[in-house]
């Protein structure tokens, strides 16, 4: 038989995943976060459906990022207002009231644009502390860290 077996939306299995993001590196986190959210990692993955799992991401405060970005890397907005542009630093994100909002973001622009987006990004709950209300779920815990040299900040030599 040669024909590919596509996944209905009643045959998805959903795991929970629990990552520690501190001292990650931001983009490679978002990387590992979006593939997991899409379901890629599985061999069963089907492109029109959500087959992913569901993240919990604590420590989203703590994040790492290579370079000078902390000081250079600037964010903007609009206020909805005539010349209402804003604009932030990474820092200044991070220390404010929501910093989870940097990893949600990163993950959110490298998932496609859709229906099937904004229903993957209901899966992603980021906490700015080590506290989440997640444990009745029991997530497996995924150790990013170790998957790559790179994925954290320590690996100068």
């Amino acid at each position: 038989m040669k024909t590919t077996r596509s996944l209905k939306p009643a045959e998805v299995t959903k795991n929970w995943v629990l990552i520690d993001a501190e001292g990650l590196v931001l983009g490679r986190l978002a990387t590992i976060i979006a593939t997991r959210l899409r379901g890629k990692h599985k061999p069963q993955f089907t492109p029109h459906v959500d087959c992913g799992d569901n993240i919990v991401v604590i420590n989203a405060e703590k994040i790492a990022l290579t370079g000078n970005k902390f000081g250079q890397k600037l964010f903007h907005y609009h206020t909805g207002h005539p010349g209402g542009i804003k604009e932030r630093t990474i820092t200044q994100r991070l220390t404010g009231k929501n910093p989870g909002h940097v990893v949600e973001k990163a993950v959110e622009r490298m998932i496609t644009r859709g229906p099937l987006q904004r229903a993957q990004m209901k899966h992603l709950y980021v906490y700015a502390g080590s506290e989440h209300p997640h444990d009745g779920q029991k997530p497996v815990k995924l150790d990013v860290a170790a998957l790559n040299r790179k994925n954290t900040i320590s690996h100068e030599s």
